[in-house]
């Protein structure tokens, strides 16, 4: 361990702004959050989550985001970290929440008016009323702009009249709706027109809709269908959603963007429909903020499994030792290492650009007056592309811990089986990720068409990865990394590979020259007679490489940050080697890439594997104290082989097990395999 570091020193550093939340749910968050039973009856378990979302919200902690003027806090950055927080309990609490909470309360907040906040969010935030968020249909789920339900206006009445026209417009997928809920968020085609005019429809807006009474029976025109069992996530009520002539009073329209008159008439301070669209949806970016959140807490937690588990389980003598020698830790095997390190590198590495995006978040969502477009634009790729790669890092490390953790793992005391499960679902919700990894091209498209137009091809690699060091520039104090960025060159064999500053070039670099190939591909789509449908299809791949090397230059930027921030010497090594291991085995995912460009050298390739290897070893002894830092109570890992716990059933239900029978342990060596083939390795 290095001198002087704690657990406690980089639970500060993993902090950021709201380390105080964090301190609040490690007090006060219920116990039942962490002993729920998913494998109760679907109904029992459903209710039983309610009643911990309740406990929940009987803490306080759930008002942290809502108007101050209605009981909240007023603290955008709060309600984020607090919905972080019920990450790494019982992750059906934490959607179920965040239906009610987040997505049905943050609606009313974001697309509401002073009115609607005042007649709805009091309920909301005393659970008095369930509510849901009805956007998704069967036949439209990313491309919410085409959604087919229908909300058209009756001056007669000054109602609105809302209309499910075939089964593909039903609303599905909506969490809460099939039991709970008492009142949905509906998205919907708004049809109305004044005096003298065809009623014409405006796109989508928003109402709030009532589903239930108070004695839970649907109110008339309002049909429900359970989605019935999940892979995951029983404990969220997920239904299906039909309408029939429901009326809903003009009042209930949220019209921050846009309003209608009791004769019909349409008014809107936004003139450009579409921009009206995206505005709407831009409010609603706090979801997918939290879901980002939600899961690194989950994933925080399933590697805190595995790597105790790592550390207590032994298998297999070393080869050539005699029979009394002790066997080895897994945690010692380099492969086991490499299947862990890394991605609890990258989790902290993750975990620190997700402090920045809910910083960020905060600051757009509480600036006084109109939204700044850049910096609303800004928000909405980082957010997007954060949620991408968090998720897609969740379900492949949570899986990887599943099987680092052998039979045991497979086991649902574990939590592991539970946890890769519920959170499989979440690289589809809150936005596809390869749609929302699109939408991120899109948006650096954008930024690149508006600062350097038709500049030629090379000449516009080197502008736009010089503008990224300037960006760089302007928020560090680390001259020394800045320098070598700066200096860094193509394919020398010179540079340490543990220098920030090298390592940040390669990533600009690759950013740089995949958004500007990716731009030139593109504008063949305006070449005389070009399809550009078939255009833009063709050169999808491109895109989204581009993103993900946007998203990945992004992440260690913040953690640039982070090591440029930390004042003490013994933690910010640490933090350092966390970091380069990140940062290697991201440029070794993409060595071909660089190796194709000229940016590494066969030789560089070799070393920077060689390097990710020796990283692994280093930081082999600090493993449980990463863990630890990782700040999540003793009581919250409910896992017994966290805590040394031997003696579980066997892997396959016959006697022998899985890690490595019949060929390597677990994280093992082949050598030892060959000596004794393992009767339970599990």
């Amino acid at each position: 361990m290095p001198s002087g570091v704690s657990a406690a020193d980089l639970t500060e550093v993993l902090a950021g702004r709201w380390g105080w939340v964090r301190d609040e749910a490690r007090a006060h968050l219920p116990d039942a959050l962490f002993r729920t039973d998913p494998h109760a009856p679907m109904d029992v378990y459903r209710d039983e989550v309610l009643d911990v979302v309740r406990a929940v919200a009987a803490t306080g902690s759930t008002a942290h985001g809502f108007p101050t003027a209605v009981g909240g806090g007023g603290d955008v950055g709060a309600s984020v970290v607090q919905f972080e927080m019920l990450g790494f309990g019982d992750l059906s609490v934490m959607i179920k929440s965040g239906v009610h909470f987040g997505l049905f309360g943050g609606a009313v907040t974001s697309l509401g008016s002073e009115d609607h906040h005042r007649r709805y969010l009091p309920a909301t935030i005393a659970v008095e009323r369930v509510g849901c968020f009805a956007m998704t249909e069967t036949g439209h789920g990313s491309d919410v702009a085409s959604i087919e339900t229908t909300a058209v206006y009756d001056p007669a009445t000054q109602e609105l009249v809302l209309t499910t026209p075939h089964e593909g417009a039903r609303k599905d997928y909506i969490g809460g709706a099939a039991r709970h809920a008492q009142v949905a968020a509906v998205f919907a085609q708004l049809v109305t027109g004044g005096p003298g005019e065809e009623p014409t429809g405006r796109g989508v807006h928003c109402l709030v809709v009532p589903l239930r009474d108070d004695a839970g029976a649907l109110l008339p025109g309002v049909e429900v269908e359970d989605d019935g069992p999940k892979a995951g996530l029983n404990g969220v009520d997920n239904g299906r959603i039909r309408f029939t002539a429901v009326r809903v009073p003009r009042a209930d329209l949220l019209d921050r963007f846009a309003r209608v008159a009791p004769d019909g008439t349409y008014s809107s301070d936004v003139q450009s429909a579409s921009r009206r669209f995206f505005m709407t949806l831009g409010a609603l970016v706090r979801g997918r903020v939290c879901i980002a959140a939600g899961v690194g807490a989950a994933t925080q937690q399933a590697l805190a499994v595995a790597v105790r588990y790592g550390l207590t389980r032994r298998q297999f003598a070393r080869p050539g030792a005699d029979g009394t020698s002790e066997e080895v830790v897994l945690l010692d095997y380099r492969a086991h290492q490499r299947r862990l390190l890394p991605a609890l590198a990258t989790t902290y590495a993750l975990q620190l650009a997700m402090n920045e995006l809910t910083g960020r978040l905060h600051d757009v969502q509480s600036a006084p007056g109109e939204v700044d477009e850049g910096e609303q634009r800004e928000l909405e790729t980082r957010a997007a592309g954060l949620k991408a790669v968090a998720t897609w890092h969740a379900t492949s490390t949570i899986q990887t811990c599943r099987e680092a953790c052998g039979g045991a793992g497979y086991l649902a005391v574990n939590r592991l089986p539970q946890l890769r499960a519920d959170t499989d679902v979440f690289t589809t919700f809150e936005g596809d990720n390869t749609v929302l990894m699109q939408l991120v091209g899109k948006g650096l498209l954008t930024s690149y068409a508006e600062d350097f137009g038709e500049m030629g091809t090379w000449g516009t690699v080197r502008a736009v990865a010089d503008q990224v060091v300037d960006r760089l520039a302007e928020r560090s104090t680390a001259r020394v990394t800045l320098q070598r960025l700066r200096e860094a060159v193509p394919g020398s064999d010179d540079a340490d590979l543990r220098d920030r500053g090298w390592q940040m070039r390669l990533l600009v670099e690759r950013e740089a020259h995949l958004l500007v190939g990716v731009a030139r591909r593109l504008r063949r789509a305006k070449a005389p007679g070009a399809d550009a449908g078939a255009v833009f299809n063709d050169a999808q791949d491109h895109l989204l490489a581009a993103a993900r090397a946007h998203v990945d230059r992004v992440v260690v930027e913040a953690l640039v940050a982070a090591e440029d921030a930390c004042e003490d010497d013994a933690v910010g090594e640490l933090l350092a080697r966390v970091g380069d291991l990140h940062v290697l085995a991201t440029i070794e995912r993409d060595r071909a890439w660089y190796l194709e460009r000229g940016w590494l050298t066969p030789g560089r390739s070799k070393a920077v594997l060689a390097t990710v290897n020796e990283l692994c070893e280093e930081l082999r002894p600090d493993a449980r104290l990463l863990v630890d830092g990782l700040g999540i109570p003793e009581r919250w890992i409910t896992a017994p082989i966290a805590h040394g716990q031997v003696g579980q059933p066997s892997g396959d239900g016959g006697g022998r097990t899985s890690t490595g029978a019949q060929g390597a342990p677990a994280g093992g060596s082949a050598a030892a395999a060959v000596e004794r083939v393992p009767v339970q390795a599990g």
